[in-house]
């Protein structure tokens, strides 16, 4: 059971910041995964005041702030023409459209979910995070290391011309992914994404050139070996470490072909 002493509606990012430094204080988000937990919270803070539930799009970058719905990022328009609709592809299969009116960007990214379908999918993009005290850092370090203490004001997502594509394996359709894949090809570099593994998500490049002559049937059944034999698959309720490295390939090889 979640127990909840104090609840502050913040003022500002300042107010924010100076009541999350203590341990037992936490930043709310959509509240979908902090209320299954059971803990005892000193103070919930609250952002839901402090404009950051836009979505702001220019020629250079897309600039999400913390409280956007996924539910909001499914149906952008101008998202989902970048990301050839891998944008509404990752988010459509997340429990339910209540769910997903609810989650945040800001709660789903600084969680760094093991079983997150968001992060793969920033992770194969130009993508940034935008801390309170940390300022802007690369989504790859964040999803690395984190911040602790700090508080995630906006997801960046730099305009880079990508073909992008979004693929995973569900044992139902609004279950969490038993693996999921995003690759992107961006500035002549392959870049592919392999979450829920069931740990976080990992990044693998085309090191050995197996797609410099572009992509074929063959060329991206080769690359989507390479991928299942180098990525470290785990075990849980929903698949064993076997199983998820065999469909990697696969994921791999589609998610391939899809930007063929």
């Amino acid at each position: 059971m979640l127990k909840i002493r104090e609840y502050v509606k913040a003022q500002s990012l300042s107010e924010a910041y100076e009541l999350n430094q203590k341990k037992e204080n936490v930043i709310l988000g959509g509240m979908l995964w902090l209320k299954q937990q059971n803990r005892n919270v000193g103070t919930a803070i609250d952002l839901s005041g402090l404009g950051l539930d836009a979505i702001e799009e220019t020629e250079e970058e897309f600039r999400i702030g913390a409280m956007v719905t996924l539910r909001q990022l499914e149906q952008h328009v101008g998202l989902n023409a970048y990301t050839q609709n891998a944008m509404k592809e990752a988010f459509r299969h997340i429990v339910g459209v209540q769910f997903r009116n609810c989650a945040t960007v800001g709660g789903s990214v600084f969680g760094r979910f093991g079983f997150s379908d968001v992060i793969p999918l920033l992770l194969a993009m130009d993508s940034y995070v935008e801390l309170y005290r940390g300022g802007i850092v690369p989504m790859e370090t964040f999803a690395k290391e984190g911040a602790p203490g700090d508080i995630l004001v906006h997801v960046i997502i730099k305009k880079k011309p990508m073909k992008l594509s979004y693929q995973c394996q569900r044992n139902a359709r609004t279950d969490f992914p038993v693996l999921n894949c995003a690759v992107s090809l961006r500035e002549d570099t392959y870049f592919c994404v392999v979450g829920a593994r069931p740990g976080r998500a990992v990044i693998f490049q085309d090191e050995q050139g197996i797609l410099k002559q572009g992509i074929t049937v063959e060329s991206a059944e080769r690359f989507g070996a390479y991928v299942q034999e180098r990525v470290i698959t785990g075990s849980n309720m929903r698949a064993g470490a076997e199983y998820r490295k065999k469909i990697t390939g696969v994921l791999v090889k589609r998610a391939l072909l899809a930007i063929q």
